[in-house]
């Protein structure tokens, strides 16, 4: 299974995969549940990141479990749906960001494997977070259905799950943030770590406090990413339909002999 979706708020059906069945890796972080299947003779496994029923909060999931899990399948590719609050005022509600860089503002997650021990203190370059080869597939999937999927923006990931001040929000449009989430890290931060291929499609719900006009719910955000689900479906089989077979980026060689981490005992 070489290629994982992981559904973030919005997207829990792995409705475009044929063959399912549910799939449990035992990891050293606790259990993972998925679910696989097989799309144009693809083996894929989806893993919604808040649980079934959206039942695990940003600040609760077990980050390092999924992807110490999706690389103990098999996966060397993933991609990621998150739903994101809008900075910039060019990023609108309804309209994809095909993200390629993040500031980190979480503060209680645990967010790397690599904590001294046999395998020594590793530093993991991160010039480049998000693979470019993925990136360029959705952007170009994107395209070709006429959807206004924006080319980079910066990711800033808050601790959660309240949602972020006004005062809060612009001190992070001053340091350049574009949008705002709560999950995408460490997520993207472990599979590179892992040395697997990762690129986040983020669908903007709605302006962030004090440019919203109102109230911000977890509901409006819930009933954009319904509404959207089907674009995003669409741009993922797309991808899905022409990653090239062989990987032509250096996210799996980011950490030198990483391999050994993931042995089986």
């Amino acid at each position: 299974m070489e290629v994982a979706i992981i559904g973030g708020t919005g997207v829990y059906d792995p409705g475009i995969l044929t063959d399912r069945k549910e799939i449990n890796v035992q990891t050293p972080y606790g259990p993972v549940n998925a679910m696989a299947g097989v799309y144009n003779g693809i083996e894929v496994v989806f893993l919604p990141r808040h649980g079934v029923g959206h039942s695990v909060p940003p600040h609760r999931i077990n980050y390092r479990a999924n992807i110490w899990g999706l690389r103990r399948l098999g996966v060397k590719r993933i991609i990621a749906t998150t739903a994101v609050g809008s900075l910039n005022p060019k990023m609108r509600p309804g309209e994809m960001v095909i993200i390629d860089q993040f500031l980190d503002f979480t503060k209680g997650r645990p967010s790397t494997f690599f904590e001294g021990g046999p395998h020594g203190v590793v530093h993991v370059d991160y010039t480049e977070p998000y693979c470019p080869e993925i990136r360029a597939e959705i952007r170009k999937a994107a395209a070709s259905f006429g959807y206004q999927a924006h080319d980079g923006g910066v990711y800033v990931c808050t601790e959660g799950p309240r949602f972020e001040t006004p005062a809060e929000i612009r001190m992070f449009a001053k340091l350049g943030g574009d949008l705002v989430g709560m999950t995408n890290v460490p997520e993207v931060v472990l599979a590179r770590e892992a040395g697997i291929c990762y690129a986040t499609i983020s669908m903007v719900t709605n302006y962030a406090a004090g440019m919203a006009t109102g109230p911000l719910t977890h509901e409006e955000v819930v009933a954009l990413m319904q509404e959207n689900t089907q674009r995003l479906r669409q741009v993922i089989v797309a991808v899905l339909k022409t990653l090239p077979k062989a990987q032509n980026c250096s996210c799996q060689s980011a950490v030198p002999n990483g391999d050994l981490l993931f042995k089986e005992d």
